[in-house]
């Protein structure tokens, strides 16, 4: 059965005593996971041992980082290893995400040796994916995504991709406050898993994990997680506020 989750991505946002502030609310928080379900919090990289203090012995609550470097180590100022966080306690890395694409132009290739990088240490990526406006606007969203799937993970083996979770995040949806669909969702998860079907085989593709991640917020966070094909969200805004956060974790499927 695939792991459903809520996966919180903090970006560059909150100061020191309002992040310590808003893990213990959320630590506060009712939560009753099951085996099958996780809560990852990505947090600023300054903020990551507060994080791992805080959530110390708690059951299926896991620290993020938001990027890592390719490179084990090296002369690379200002940036970090995956090993690095790796030996802090932490082993999920965020990879791919729009913004870094967008901002830092990180291409496909640079995101298959950062995923490669992840894996080789026993870290989870998680691996973002998604089309602007204009792609979804020209109905080609479809043959977009998967060139970004098969130009950054067609490399990994089977027992590889199956330790990756892929987060589809429709560009045109973060942040604006527009979000597909369930049924949108539903669509195109759907067919990223088809991708890989295609590739490893349908057993292998029904193992893989992927989030939706476009403005999820409590009120629409069930009927999208309740999608077969929709595995939980990667969270940006709603994930700032306790009650959002704690009613989207409450929204995973058993």
């Amino acid at each position: 059965m695939r792991k459903q989750i809520a996966a919180a991505n903090w970006k560059m946002n909150l100061s020191h005593q309002e992040a310590d502030s808003l893990l213990d609310q959320l630590l506060a928080s009712q939560h009753h996971l099951s085996s099958n379900q996780a809560v990852i919090l990505a947090v600023p990289a300054i903020y990551i041992p507060l994080a791992v203090q805080k959530l110390n012995g708690k059951s299926n609550i896991f620290v993020a980082a938001q990027n890592c470097h390719q490179k084990s180590n090296g002369a690379y100022t200002g940036e970090i290893a995956a090993s690095m966080y790796a030996s802090v306690g932490v082993h999920h890395i965020i990879l791919g995400h729009s913004e870094r694409r967008e901002f830092f132009a990180e291409s496909d290739s640079l995101l298959a040796e950062k995923t490669e990088a992840v894996l080789a240490i026993g870290s989870t990526p998680i691996f973002c994916c998604g089309e602007p406006l204009s792609i979804r606007e020209a109905e080609t969203q479809n043959s977009f995504v998967e060139a970004q799937l098969k130009n950054a993970l067609f490399q990994l083996s089977a027992d590889q991709i199956v330790k990756v979770v892929i987060a589809y995040e429709p560009i045109w949806a973060i942040g604006s406050g527009k979000t597909a669909t369930s049924e949108q969702a539903q669509e195109i998860h759907a067919y990223i898993r088809s991708v890989f079907a295609a590739k490893y085989g349908q057993n292998i593709a029904d193992q893989i994990s992927i989030l939706y991640g476009g403005s999820v917020k409590a009120a629409n966070a069930k009927e999208i997680f309740s999608q077969p094909d929709v595995d939980g969200g990667l969270v940006g805004g709603a994930s700032l506020i306790a009650t959002e956060f704690a009613a989207i974790i409450n929204a995973l499927k058993p």
